[in-house]
């Protein structure tokens, strides 16, 4: 049976996620409907992408009894309120990264989610891929030696973007481009929280954050930098050093194609879309969605690469990172 999807918002990471899905046998995935807040833009999406049902509500999506799993693809503000509707909708659920906009608010998706026994995951798509699937790999057999150092950089000019820089849209450099590093950090660290952090950084006129570089420290005298901006172009590159060797994943480590072990390269290339991308690489979507299906084959209510315990600690870790740089939303005073 073909795992049957339907997806919450006609945007562009949505429009991207169905083209990633077409990269995957017909007979494994299928998007059945499509939902979007104006019905015209949910039928245009629908026909662009062939797509047999259309609907102006997402309640009407909720209601759908041909939908497996639901891919969340509106803006994270209005991450909560989508995902408890299709929860209480006994629907399993693939949310769009960042998951919330703070840690209450992840803490209400999960507890929702065991309320209503649905599998949910944060689609974090980086750990999907096949160079994310090699390096935890590469470290659990201990081919670098113990890990020491971990290091990355992000950012991308984007500050044309009104999502990235108002404050009520979610706007904020970590939020939409620094959590990348983020969780790269929580990955090669297997979940485990850092003893201590320390954030600093520049914020706009907006009250969101611009450029910021954080320091964390680990047990056993384990450490990792990171930095990222919406205001200029970086390496956006990670590094994994350890006492045996280092793992380099060269540009765009937010979608990593290449891997460098110890000064040797290895590709890793996507397959090709059938239609244009909005997003760099997006094809590679298809690694998460791959993901949910597997879960559910195998009657999990969450994911061992992307479980709700790294989603936690993810929005505690940013939670923090905002505290410390003086970024405050409206959410965060409710």
């Amino acid at each position: 049976m073909a795992t049957r999807w339907g997806i919450c918002s006609a945007g562009k990471i949505s429009h991207d996620f169905a083209v990633a899905l077409k990269t995957l046998p017909a007979e494994d995935h299928q998007v059945v409907a499509i939902a979007a807040r104006k019905l015209e833009d949910a039928e245009e999406f629908a026909r662009k992408q062939s797509i047999s049902k259309a609907y102006g509500s997402y309640e009407e999506l909720a209601r759908d009894p041909n939908v497996d799993v639901v891919y969340v693809g509106n803006i994270h503000p209005y991450h909560l309120k989508a995902c408890l509707l299709f929860m209480n909708a006994k629907k399993n659920v693939l949310c769009e990264k960042p998951l919330a906009i703070n840690t209450k608010e992840v803490k209400e998706i999960l507890d929702s989610t065991k309320r209503n026994q649905v599998f949910f995951m944060e689609a974090v798509w980086t750990r999907f891929f096949p160079v994310s699937v090699e390096v935890r790999k590469m470290l659990a057999q201990g081919e670098i030696g113990e890990v020491k150092m971990v290091r990355s950089k992000f950012g991308v000019p984007v500050l044309h973007n009104r999502r990235v820089v108002e404050k009520e849209l979610g706007g904020g450099a970590l939020l939409n481009i620094g959590m990348y590093c983020l969780q790269f950090v929580c990955m090669v660290y297997n979940g485990e929280r850092p003893e201590s952090i320390q954030a600093t950084g520049v914020c706009l006129d907006t009250g969101v954050d611009e450029t910021v570089v954080v320091t964390l420290k680990f047990s056993e005298k384990r450490m990792a930098v990171f930095t990222y901006s919406s205001s200029i172009q970086l390496p956006n590159d990670a590094i994994i050093v350890g006492t045996k060797g280092t793992i380099q994943i060269p540009a765009r480590m937010w979608c990593p194609t290449s891997l460098i072990v110890n000064g040797k390269e290895t590709q890793y290339p996507l397959p090709e879309p059938h239609f244009p991308l909005n997003f760099l690489n997006t094809t590679g979507m298809r690694y998460e969605a791959e993901e949910v299906r597997q879960c559910l084959i195998k009657g999990l209510k969450e994911s061992p690469v992307m479980s709700h315990s790294d989603s936690l600690l993810l929005a505690e870790l940013e939670d923090e990172i905002r505290r410390q740089v003086g970024v405050v939303y409206s959410q965060d005073c409710q």
